[in-house]
């Protein structure tokens, strides 16, 4: 009977801690965040240091806990290109393995290119930056080849990230944005669903997302406005959200992307991996206000987090 007695006590005992640990996964906990901010101006004379800089989630203060630049935190860059942009993209090859080229040692590369169908991996994560430039060939730049939604693919190489070590962490991607899986209207900024998964992601993981904008062979080449301009704007709106930033020359493809490209590398250059400690214990999107206390100092972060 006693033996019995302790049995039951136990099984108790056991259903309340699995019951508190299902309650716990349900609020989430407390655990460290960190995204990638970038310095726009304001000479630095010394090395930031986290005192220099407030996070609120929601407006509640944050321990910041380490502010990480390039000699502390390598980069882990993604090179996406879809396929179906037009065939002059292919002149930008030799330029983009340039910018691969010019990274600092140590940073880690990702080549894959957005299909229709699935995300083409050509190279996974490498910090051999001739093997992710060889990786790199021109684009198809035929219709029907490329995605009807390029979100869903980068949302897949976001989920790649899990494999390097958290710090500055940045993708850059060449598409034309559009989204006409569920027709014309899914293509609105505001309306596409794999928009927001991708900026949920990117936000997640801490990753910035430069996009490029360039046409596609099928869709966007013959100059349509409403899907050029709702390409262009849920690329703006991608890159906004995430701490990146969006580039495009008109409606049509750049004479040249080494402007983009200068820009994007001077950006990464002075990409911090800002981390934190968040107290909530609640899971889902929380809004990002960070400031700093040194004088002249402006910079760039996604707009939230968003916790899973």
């Amino acid at each position: 009977m006693r033996t019995s007695l302790k049995f039951a006590a136990l099984l108790i005992a056991l259903g309340c801690f699995l019951n508190m640990e299902a309650a716990g996964q349900r609020r989430g906990s407390a655990r460290t965040i960190t995204v990638p901010l970038t310095l726009r101006s304001g000479e630095l004379a010394r090395q930031l240091q986290p005192a220099d800089f407030t996070v609120l989630e929601n407006g509640e203060a944050q321990q910041v806990l380490s502010v990480r630049g390039i000699d502390r935190a390598p980069l882990a860059l993604a090179v996406l290109i879809q396929d179906d942009v037009v065939s002059s993209v292919g002149n930008d090859i030799r330029g983009i393995g340039a910018f691969i080229r010019r990274q600092p040692e140590g940073s880690r590369v990702m080549v894959g290119y957005l299909r229709a169908g699935s995300l083409q991996v050509r190279q996974r994560f490498t910090t051999n930056a001739e093997r992710a430039v060889s990786a790199l060939r021109v684009p198809a730049g035929v219709a029907g080849i490329g995605p009807y939604n390029p979100y869903v693919q980068i949302v897949e190489a976001l989920r790649r990230f899990e494999s390097v070590p958290t710090g500055r962490r940045a993708i850059i991607v060449v598409s034309d944005g559009v989204d006409v899986s569920r027709g014309v209207d899914s293509s609105s900024p505001t309306q596409s669903i794999d928009l927001q998964r991708a900026i949920n992601e990117a936000q997640r993981r801490g990753v910035a997302v430069y996009s490029i904008y360039a046409p596609t062979a099928g869709l966007t080449a013959n100059g349509n406005n409403i899907l050029v301009n709702n390409g262009q704007s849920s690329l703006t709106r991608l890159s906004d959200e995430t701490g990146g930033r969006a580039f495009f020359q008109g409606t049509n493809a750049p004479v040249s992307f080494d402007p983009f490209l200068r820009q994007i590398d001077q950006a990464l250059s002075r990409q911090l991996a800002l981390t934190y400690l968040s107290t909530s214990t609640r899971n889902g999107f929380r809004r990002l206000k960070i400031e700093s206390n040194v004088a002249g100092l402006r910079f760039e972060y996604p707009t939230g987090v968003d916790r899973k």
